[in-house]
């Protein structure tokens, strides 16, 4: 999910870590030999590969192909979706709800685990990667799997990371650089960290929320939310949701990272996001309106960065995908594909 609040507490944090991180060792192996120990079972027609990076470790994608009501029906294909989890999750949170409504609607879905998360090989090293090497295996990934320029779809921690494969993405007024990453059809940015990163949200919490700011943090960088359900509820789902639900996402969760996602201590030494012109890319910022972490100042930060107007959920959590009423937000992105689609005909 969102990348975890980062203030003066280390101290604390490590105390809390201590009980509760398991110990992997520093070392390059692969994602089979720290498979996670409560398996995700994948729907029907839904599949699991691996998409070797140039490193040569081996990165999670799910997948689940779109039907068409009409396969013989002279009609544009849709973009691809690439869809990017947040902290503490891999691809199978995707999976559950949104995979199959969009496969439905005649969408391809692919869902990537970023290294050392989920079923992906894990790096030599204490953290999985940095914002750019996250983007950097998601364009590799695109590059050679992906067939049309797809839609780029970011959760919380994930939307910031593709925040930053846009900002390195090529355009028609950049060809002169070889290095950039594979066009996209648009992006979504599902609750996501804003552009300047997560310090806007710290202090605001700290001022104005002291309790919620604790919160966050020990649910989120001590990993409390593993252990307690009600943290675990009160961080990802509405209040609504049933505690049998949040119970079986914990365990995945809990299983999901054997390295931390990025370095926290320089999550915000590349940042803020460099900025693209605005009429480049097509972008969707969406949002919550019972977003425990993502405030509605860093939705709209978000929004303002990109020039449009956010959308905010009402009645949904920060894990729109998996919440109680993740109808919601589908409906909202499918709505904006279906205008992108028109967009493109033009």
């Amino acid at each position: 999910m969102t990348a975890p609040l980062s203030i003066h507490t280390n101290a604390l944090l490590r105390i809390k870590s201590i009980h509760i991180q398991r110990t992997v060792k520093p070392v390059a192996v692969h994602g089979r030999a720290f498979a996670m120990r409560v398996q995700y079972q994948l729907k029907e027609g839904q599949s699991r590969l691996f998409h070797e990076l140039p490193s040569g470790l081996n990165m999670e994608v799910i997948f689940q192909k779109g039907t068409r009501n009409d396969p013989n029906e002279d009609k544009p294909m849709n973009p691809p979706l690439v869809f990017v989890h947040g902290i503490h999750h891999a691809a199978w949170c995707w999976v559950e709800h949104w995979f199959p409504f969009f496969s439905q609607h005649g969408y391809d879905c692919h869902a990537v685990s970023l290294l050392a998360q989920g079923e992906s090989d894990a790096p030599a090293g204490k953290v999985a990667g940095s914002l750019q090497t996250h983007a950097n295996d998601i364009a590799d990934f695109i590059q050679k799997e992906v067939r049309l320029p797809p839609v780029l779809i970011g959760h919380s921690l994930g939307g910031l990371i593709v925040q930053s494969y846009i900002s390195d993405m090529r355009t028609g007024h950049s060809s002169e650089r070889n290095n950039l990453h594979p066009r996209l059809a648009g992006a979504v940015l599902v609750c996501s960290v804003p552009p300047s990163g997560n310090s806007g949200l710290v202090w605001r919490y700290l001022y104005s929320k002291p309790v919620v700011a604790l919160k966050v943090i020990l649910s989120l960088a001590a990993k409390a939310f593993s252990i307690s359900l009600p943290l675990c509820k009160e961080t990802f789902f509405s209040a609504e949701m049933e505690d049998h639900l949040v119970q079986h996402y914990q365990e995945l969760m809990k299983e999901s990272s054997r390295l931390p996602l990025l370095d926290l201590k320089k999550l915000n030494a590349p940042l803020p996001i460099s900025s693209v012109p605005r009429s480049t890319l097509q972008v969707l910022v969406l949002g919550a309106s019972d977003d425990f972490i993502v405030d509605a100042e860093g939705l709209n930060e978000t929004a303002r960065f990109y020039g449009v107007s956010p959308v905010c959920i009402k009645g949904v959590a920060h894990d729109v995908m998996l919440d109680r009423s993740w109808e919601k937000g589908a409906d909202v992105v499918l709505l904006w594909l279906n205008s992108l689609n028109k967009q493109n005909l033009v």
